[in-house]
């Protein structure tokens, strides 16, 4: 798949960014990535949600080999066939895909934190700053002389 057929592939769905990935390309919109272009095939964002449609399709999660063992990735799942060339159907579960994204996006967003206490200075505390000895009884720095 090149920039240009994936760019055709996904006009009913509105403009799409295409960046170099691994062996392929991430597409997004909205700045968020829904979608991986690889070797393999076409892979789209999933969650709990979307997977039902994807297993009802008979798609499977995208896997990779490692020199050890077999890795799946389930939070994305290969585009069945048929979509190819159904461009209104591959534009709704690409919205699907980048609502699974998004939901995605939103889980991963550090929590607020609580209204943090004011800090307050060893000084203004009335404490000795930390290795030194309280002012009073430090020695007075000796002037330079020229």
């Amino acid at each position: 798949m090149d920039r240009d057929f994936l760019i055709d592939l996904f006009a009913d769905f509105g403009p799409v960014a295409i960046r170099k990935m691994f062996s392929g390309f991430g597409i997004s919109a909205d700045g968020i990535n829904f979608a991986l272009a690889l070797r393999a095939g076409l892979y789209f964002r999933a969650d709990d949600q979307t997977i039902p449609q994807f297993e009802a399709e008979g798609s499977k999660p995208f896997q990779y080999q490692t020199r050890t063992k077999t890795v799946t990735v389930n939070s994305y799942w290969q585009l069945p066939a048929r979509l190819f060339d159904d461009s209104e159907d591959l534009a709704n579960w690409a919205r699907a895909a980048l609502a699974a994204a998004q939901r995605a996006a939103l889980r991963k967003r550090p929590k607020t934190r609580e209204a943090a206490k004011p800090k307050v200075s060893r000084k203004a505390a009335g404490k000795p700053a930390v290795g030194r000895k309280p002012a009073a009884k430090r020695p007075a720095a000796k002037a330079k002389r020229r």
